[in-house]
Parts: C-alpha cells; sequence; structure tokens
C-alpha cells in the first residue's frame, strides 16, 4: 500500500509538478485491489478533466513492477490497481509484520475504574474488556501503553457503605445497598452519613478509618480476582484520596477559572457552550469534577513524557468530561489538549439496566459465571473451556461499535457459528489443524495464483490496514469485522480448494500459515486465546 501511494504520488508530481498526500481504499475485488480518487482531487486542484487526469496517470504507472495490468479508469476519474500475484502473496505473508507508527510514544489508557464498596458490575466489565483492548491496539502500533485504574475510595457511597459495616452484618456490597436504601428513607441515617463522609475526608475518626481500610482491602482484593480471571494487569492504580487534595489546589489556584455561586464554587461552562458545574460543594467537600482534575495533574507528575492520555468510561458521563476538560483547558491547555474521553454504551441482559444503588446489581462475576455454566454445559468434553469462556464474554463486548448499547445474548456468545469468539477459535485451530497434518511447510513460487488463492490473499493482506483503522480511531470492533470476514473468506476458499495432497498444496500452505497467523495476532489483541485444538 505504502509503494502504490510513493508511486502514484512520484507520478503526479512528475506529469502535473505538484505534491498530492494520496488517499488507497479497497475497492469490491472484481474492479482490483486498491482504488484511488487522487485524479479528481488534483483535477479540481489543477482546473482539469478529471478523467484526463486519471488517463495520464494510468499511463504513467503502465508497466510499474507493483502492478498486474495498466490501472483502470472508471466512472469520472477513479483509478483502480492490481497488484500482481507475487506482490500480492507476499504482502499477505508478511500481514502480521505490523508498522510502528507509535514507536516510543508513551500513552496512557486509563479505564475500568470500579469503585471500592461497591461490587463490579457488567459495566465495569465492559470497560476492563474494551480497555484493555484499546491499549492492546495502541501497543501493536509501537505504543509505550500505561494501563492505569481509578477507584472512587472516597465519597458519600464510602459513607454509606460504612454506615452498612456498623449496622448490618453481610458482604460489602450488601452494607452499602443497606446504607444507600437508609439514607434515602431515613433522616436520621442521612444525617450519621453525611457525618460518616466527613470523617472519611479529614480521616479522623479512629472507629471509622478502621471499617474504612477494612472495606476498601476486601474491594480491591475482589477487583483482582477478576483482573486475573481476564487476564489484565494494571501499571498503576490511582485513588480519589490522593486525587482530592491535588485537585483541590488545583481549585484553589486557579480562582480566575471558576466563581463563586450560593458558596460553592463553580465552572460556568455556559461561557463555553457547555452547561456549569459545581466543583467544591457549599460545605468545602470536593466533587468529582474537582478529584478528576487532581488526577489529571497526578497522571502528568507520574508520566510528564506521556503524549496521549485516554479515558474510558461509560457515556452517561461523557458531558461531565466536556465541562471537567473545558476547566483543565483554561488552568494546564497542553495536558487538555492530549486528553481524549472515550464514551462506551450500556450492557443489558434479560432483565434490564442495573442500578447498584438499589443493590439490584448484576455483576461482573455472576455474568463471568453464567456464561462459563452455559460453556461447560454446551462443550462438556472441551479441553479449552476456559479459553472459549472468556472469548465469549470479550468477543461479545468488542464486536459493537463503541459507543453503542449492548444487548448481550449468552447463547450467542458462546455458539461455534456466526460472529463470535469460540468461532474465530475454532477457525484458527482448524487451519492449525490442516497445518499439523501437514508437517513442514515450505516456500513455494507465489506467482500465478488461482481465484480463490488470491482472494484469500487480498483479504489476509488488508490485516494492516484494519488495524491502523482501528487504532486511528480507538475502535476494536475494526478488528472483529475484519477477523469475521477472513474467516469466512479462507472457509469459502476451503471448500472450493483442497489444501493436503494437492499439486498446489505447498502454494496453499503458505496461506494457511499466514491466515492462521493474522487470525492468532487479532485475537491477542483482543486479549482472547487461540488454541490449537477445540
Amino acid at each position: 500500500m505504502d509503494e502504490l501511494r510513493a508511486a502514484l504520488e512520484t507520478a503526479a508530481g512528475k506529469l502535473f509538478d505538484v505534491d498530492i498526500d494520496v488517499d488507497l481504499t479497497r475497492p469490491e475485488e472484481k474492479f482490483g485491489d486498491y482504488a484511488s480518487n487522487a485524479a479528481l482531487r488534483l483535477a479540481k486542484q489543477l482546473g482539469k478533466n478529471p478523467r484526463e487526469v486519471a488517463e495520464g496517470l494510468a499511463a504513467e504507472l503502465k508497466g510499474h513492477a507493483l502492478l498486474a495490468e495498466p490501472p483502470q479508469v472508471a466512472g469520472p476519474g477513479f483509478l483502480n490497481f492490481k497488484l500482481t500475484d507475487e506482490k500480492l502473496a507476499r504482502t499477505a505473508l508478511t500481514a502480521a509484520d505490523l508498522p510502528q507508527p507509535l514507536k516510543d510514544q508513551e500513552i496512557l489508557v486509563e479505564f475500568g475504574d470500579a469503585n471500592p464498596f461497591k461490587e463490579m458490575h457488567i459495566g465495569h466489565l465492559y470497560s476492563l474488556i474494551v480497555g484493555d483492548a484499546i491499549a492492546s491496539l495502541l501497543q501493536a502500533d509501537g505504543g509505550k501503553v500505561r494501563r492505569l485504574g481509578y477507584h472512587g475510595d472516597v465519597g458519600r457511597h464510602v459513607a454509606m457503605a460504612i454506615w452498612g459495616m456498623r449496622n448490618n452484618k453481610g458482604s460489602i456490597s450488601e452494607c452499602y445497598a443497606a446504607g444507600a436504601k437508609a439514607y434515602e428513607d431515613d433522616e436520621n441515617a442521612k444525617a450519621e452519613i453525611q457525618v460518616i463522609n466527613e470523617h472519611v475526608y479529614k480521616h479522623d475518626d479512629e472507629d471509622i478509618n478502621k471499617l474504612y481500610e477494612q472495606g476498601r482491602s476486601q474491594s480491591l482484593a475482589e477487583f483482582e480476582k477478576i483482573y486475573e480471571l481476564l487476564g489484565l494487569k494494571y501499571d498503576h492504580d490511582y485513588f480519589e484520596s490522593e486525587a482530592t487534595p491535588v485537585g483541590l489546589k488545583f481549585v484553589e489556584e486557579n480562582q480566575n477559572v471558576f466563581k463563586r455561586s450560593d458558596g460553592a464554587v463553580v465552572y460556568d461552562g455556559e461561557k463555553v457552550g457547555l452547561h456549569t458545574r459545581v466543583f467544591i460543594t457549599s460545605n468545602g467537600l470536593p466533587t468529582y469534577e474537582t478529584k478528576d482534575l487532581g488526577l489529571a495533574e497526578l497522571k502528568n507528575q507520574d508520566y510528564p513524557n506521556a503524549a496521549r492520555s485516554v479515558i474510558i468510561t461509560a457515556n452517561e458521563q461523557s458531558e461531565y468530561f466536556k465541562v471537567m476538560l473545558a476547566a483543565l483547558a483554561q488552568i494546564d491547555p497542553a495536558l487538555a489538549k492530549k486528553t481524549t474521553h472515550l464514551a462506551h454504551g450500556f450492557i443489558s441482559l434479560s432483565t434490564g439496566k442495573m442500578s447498584s444503588r438499589s443493590g439490584n446489581v448484576y455483576t461482573a462475576m455472576k455474568l463471568l459465571l453464567e456464561i462459563k455454566d452455559a460453556v461447560h454445559k454446551q462443550y462438556p468434553d472441551s479441553p479449552v473451556r476456559k479459553e472459549v469462556t472468556f472469548a465469549a464474554v470479550k468477543y461479545a463486548f468488542l464486536k459493537h461499535r463503541l459507543g453503542s448499547d449492548i444487548a448481550l445474548d449468552i447463547k450467542e456468545s458462546i455458539s461455534l457459528e456466526g460472529n463470535s469468539g469460540p468461532y474465530l477459535q475454532y477457525a484458527h485451530a482448524r487451519a492449525r489443524s490442516i497445518l499439523t497434518k501437514a508437517g513442514k511447510v515450505t516456500s513455494k513460487d507465489l506467482n500465478n495464483l488461482e481465484s480463490g488463492e488470491r482472494s484469500l490473499a487480498r483479504k489476509i493482506s488488508e490485516y494492516p490496514e484494519a488495524i491502523a483503522k482501528a487504532t486511528a480511531e480507538l475502535m476494536p470492533h475494526h478488528i472483529c469485522t475484519y477477523l469475521y470476514e477472513l474467516a469466512q473468506t479462507f472457509n469459502r476458499f476451503y471448500e472450493s480448494n483442497r489444501v493436503l495432497d494437492d499439486p498446489r498444496q505447498e502454494l496453499r500452505l503458505q496461506l494457511v500459515t499466514s491466515y492462521a497467523g493474522v487470525l492468532k495476532h487479532g485475537l491477542g489483541i483482543l486479549n482472547i486465546a487461540a488454541p490449537d485444538k477445540m
């Protein structure tokens, strides 16, 4: 792709004495391997007929070593290119050797952000899975990625849980639910919880401190179990308790950015087309906004050379982040500029959206166990049931465009048919079975590809482009779409092209090897295992 782009840019410079950045796309296979609208753009710039410009470029590139035939001019001036079989096949065989445009760039990716004193719910599970995949995407492009977590270990929910621990027996989440209910229903309990909240911030009550440390450590230990199951490890965990004083100092030192309103400190978002939000309450307590300002500064202190900072949360926080980042932009424009907020949608099941405040939580662990049970029931004799379980849940989340809501169908997620993680695992195992039976794979002349071979090589060769698109947009679903299409292309190839004991075995085994490698590489970015046997 880069070679063809360079050749087209050189031809444009030679013929028209202009510099142009060429875009290449993938047309339908019957039209060629690549297409470009360069002639239309040049024609507008030069005041010429676009088809004449296209014909001039086609003539200039006729006989180029990359091309199997002269470029074809289509429509008002599009150019279609067909690569030689040798070049296409070689591109396919090296498809997993990705370029490294982000080499040595330090990138921060914050995701998950489950809060101690509450159970991790399926929304947090989604954030963990998609955040880890985005981090892996950036790593695949050469980035030095730091996976960061941020946890709310101070605030009203903590006070509610501590109140519950004082007055109830049970798990931390049950104590939180009891405290949340009491806060809504009982004025005396509400007053007690408000007092507890102040003590938590001040850290000046021995009994409250003891309950606080107990609940915090228990919660974090439960989170670690889920991280381990998912094969995920954070590089750094941040906590609201450490971000709070930094954020308060930020606000105090930048009074010109904020204003007083009824005793509270607020940011006037209306002046930048947003809405006004409170940063410090009238009783002097910081809000999430102030804590997030502190977090941004903590990250900046710990990773001063980071080129980019990505934050992933549910989309209900989108407007909130716009205001927080607008305030940050007035305090530290450079820090705000390199910070990106990504929003994901909600997860629903047959019971609908859950509320942790009411205690009616569909927890992350509950979902993992339900999918595990479904996998064990469906595939009782499989040696890779654990791998299938996590492929099912991860892929079921990742195949959807980030930002859209997801209705999870467990039966569909564990199926070996259709667009699922287990289906792609089976596709990989099937290819590995062919290669195992074949034994040694030797190099073979890659000229004169037959139709099915060429289609498979073409699809394999698209892998770097799928990665580039997914990385540019920070959208892992592009990888899922590509891998599913790749597996379908291989199935069509295999149905009509015998591999073993065929005169073309050596050539086809090279393609099967590359196909299996790309499938495994892509699943690896999604943190999904690619078993050799199913």
